[in-house]
């Protein structure tokens, strides 16, 4: 097998990585700050994707600058949906059993998806890229996707911009506090309720946000959202509760995983993500990054 197309699968594989991480990384300041096991977060994701197919088709010439006007404004209608779903619905089970939390956040999954069907269909869509990303770059002899290659450096940005929200900002100061120390810091004034609504929106926009980058990738369909939310529940349990270096980790060992053992293997890929997360649970079961809880 050639260089070249192992380099390939590995592009493809830090990719998909990297899109598993940005949706991911606003799963586990969920399931991290809040305690909540959303399972709505993937219906989440589809919304954004289908969102960007819908409002792609308005503008006459799907330019970069469309695009990322997009990048904009889809996140902030999916973190306006959240809005609505926290205030109605999710601050009446924070704290409560987990299993409250399972049967009510699984049944809004089969709402949104059934919502999602009524508005759009069942077809398959796609999202044509912009022609400045729709391109190739050539490097080291080898030409990559521009799209990739956009994708991959967005990445980072995204995981720098959170690790400087929750360890250099007042704010995060406050989401960290919140995980352990809810009384205290209610009793020394804050508005805890504030800061998990906040929290929440950041997941959902975080959502919004992979929703947009995977439309141009992939085929958007109804099946994307449960296939996405299995997978980052994988990269909460491997990287750590709330650990965004651990998010970032995790994605990219399932991503670059897959893609690798699918040249070979397909069977294997399917269940790659739960072999590592068990393997995960049996040797460090607080996670990578995370911390064992008292």
């Amino acid at each position: 097998m050639e260089i070249s197309f192992l380099l390939f699968q590995l592009l493809n594989g830090l990719t998909e990585g990297m899109i598993l991480f940005i949706v991911a990384s606003g799963l586990t300041l969920v399931f991290g700050v809040l305690r909540v096991i959303n399972f709505a977060h993937g219906s989440l994701y589809m919304i954004g994707a289908f969102l960007t197919f819908s409002l792609s088709t308005l503008f006459p010439v799907f330019t970069l600058g469309p695009f990322l006007l997009l990048m904009i404004l889809v996140p902030a209608a999916v973190a306006l949906i959240g809005l609505g779903l926290e205030v109605t619905l999710f601050r009446r089970i924070y704290r409560k059993e987990h299993l409250l939390q399972l049967l009510l956040t699984y049944a809004l999954v089969l709402v949104l998806d059934d919502l999602v069907r009524l508005i759009w269909g069942g077809d398959i869509r796609n999202v044509s890229r912009p022609p400045l990303l729709a391109g190739s770059v050539d490097f080291v002899g080898l030409s990559f996707p521009s799209y990739n290659i956009f994708i991959l450096a967005l990445g980072p940005v995204i995981a720098l911009g959170l690790w400087y929200l929750l360890y250099r900002t007042h704010w995060g100061n406050l989401i960290r506090a919140a995980v352990t120390y809810p009384e205290i810091l209610g009793a020394l004034g804050t508005n805890v309720t504030r800061v998990m609504t906040g929290t929440f929106i950041l997941g959902c926009a975080l959502a919004g946000i992979g929703g947009v980058l995977m439309s141009a990738l992939a085929n958007i369909d109804l099946g994307i959202a449960m296939e996405k939310i299995i997978e980052c529940f994988a990269v909460v349990v491997i990287g750590g509760l709330g650990s965004v270096g651990g998010a970032l980790l995790g994605s990219l060992i399932i991503g670059v995983g897959k893609s690798y053992l699918s040249l070979f293997l397909v069977r294997l890929a399917l269940v790659f993500p739960f072999f590592v997360m068990a393997l995960v649970l049996v040797i460090r079961p607080w996670g990578l990054f995370g911390k064992p809880e008292r």
